[in-house]
């Protein structure tokens, strides 16, 4: 497809290797539809995209293509926690139970905000069993999740919240600012810095969203994690992915009450401009056209790490800084130790580089099976950072 692919948009010939390397993904890797754009400095430098917004192949990929974004969206959830703590509205060492008095219930008074945006807290799936509808009901998964025990001993060790993020993160922004968490995104980060992107979509947004199209089981041979942690359904892992066990089928994630939920570790809608914008604006300090995300100690807190090694829910290893994944052989945003940003199951990616002043957004809706770093971001990324 390479060869016949509409590739659209802008790319300074300096980036020229970016552009290439997005070429690349369609001819031999496997895309179908996609777009990649990068700030330096806050100025963008490349804004591409390509292919197809459907499966059959008719509808093309346009300039404001939305597409979910899975576990990206964590990146922006996080934005909104620590854009209060910067406004010292919010104390991210203090106890959750300050804003949130029913999590103290089952042993959880003393976890503090931080536990929740560095994956410590041991809340990384809700223990009592889900129907479909709950996964839309924001009052019933916070509920759950203030009442339940947590898996392992709060701080003792790390494990990927995978959807539960969203949900623990979200209720205190909602429980200090009065808003729910994407009212908040979109009220005081995305709209201030113009940046298409969501947390929770009404329906004139469907025409322009991109259908995703599930990754083909894994070959014989190849490693699959989610089966991995499927093999135990009284473990952690299991429920972090199956409960409820629709979750992540695409009759789900494709639906409009998918869409219509804000689920914020894992729905957001967006593109790669939107995405490279508002990691852009962190990348220089955390402001952009005199708009301003948060300042410099927040943005420490983002790239200094939290929590290293075996992932208690991932059969992985895995790197976090405050909400942010950090890069970690094998998942490099780069060769600059203070990137900062987040990956979505499939492949999409945001980040920030603190010491490039670099925005990256990658985003596509043919979904691949590399659990952290997929080949295509990864090209797109040694092809920017030859270029600089």
């Amino acid at each position: 497809m390479g060869a016949n692919v509409n590739l659209q948009g802008e790319c300074d010939p300096r980036f020229t290797r970016v552009r290439d390397a997005f070429l690349g993904n369609f001819a031999s890797r496997g895309e179908v539809g996609a777009a990649v754009s990068v700030t330096i400095d806050g100025r963008r430098v490349v804004d591409l995209w390509a292919g197809h917004a459907d499966q059959a192949r008719t509808r093309p990929w346009e300039r404001d293509t939305l597409v979910n974004v899975w576990s990206t969206t964590k990146g922006l959830c996080a934005m909104c926690a620590h854009r209060l703590a910067d406004q010292g509205k919010l104390d991210l060492d203090a106890p959750v139970a300050k804003y949130w008095p029913e999590f103290a219930q089952s042993g959880k008074a003393a976890i503090p905000v931080s536990a929740l945006l560095n994956h410590r807290a041991g809340l990384a799936a809700i223990r009592a069993p889900l129907k479909h509808e709950d996964l839309f009901s924001w009052d019933k998964v916070t509920t759950e999740l203030a009442r339940q025990e947590p898996w392992w001993t709060p701080g003792a060790r790390h494990g990927y919240h995978a959807i539960t993020f969203g949900w623990l993160v979200g209720e205190v922004v909602r429980r200090v600012s009065g808003k729910s968490l994407g009212a908040y995104f979109r009220d005081e980060i995305a709209k201030p810095l113009g940046a298409d992107a969501h947390i929770g979509i009404g329906p004139e947004f469907d025409a322009r969203v991109a259908e995703i199209i599930y990754a083909p089981a894994p070959q014989t041979g190849e490693r699959n994690i989610f089966a991995e942690m499927a093999r135990d359904p009284a473990s952690v892992s299991y429920a972090a992915l199956f409960n409820p066990p629709t979750m992540f089928a695409p009759e789900t994630t494709n639906s409009r009450a998918w869409r219509a939920a804000e689920i914020p570790g894992a729905n957001g809608h967006a593109n790669a401009r939107a995405l490279a914008r508002i990691y852009g604006a962190l990348a220089r300090g955390g402001e952009v056209d005199g708009v301003k995300v948060f300042g410099p100690r927040e943005i420490e807190r983002c790239y200094t790490e939290q929590s290293q090694g075996p992932d208690a829910v991932l059969p992985l290893t895995t790197r976090f800084g405050l909400g942010y994944m950090l890069s970690q052989p094998g998942t490099m945003m780069g060769p600059n130790p203070r990137a900062f940003g987040h990956p979505g199951a499939g492949g999409s990616l945001g980040f920030a580089d603190p010491d490039a002043k670099v925005g990256f957004g990658y985003v596509m809706n043919q979904m691949g099976n590399e659990p952290l770093l997929d080949p295509r971001p990864a090209a797109l990324i040694e092809a920017l950072y030859a270029s600089l």
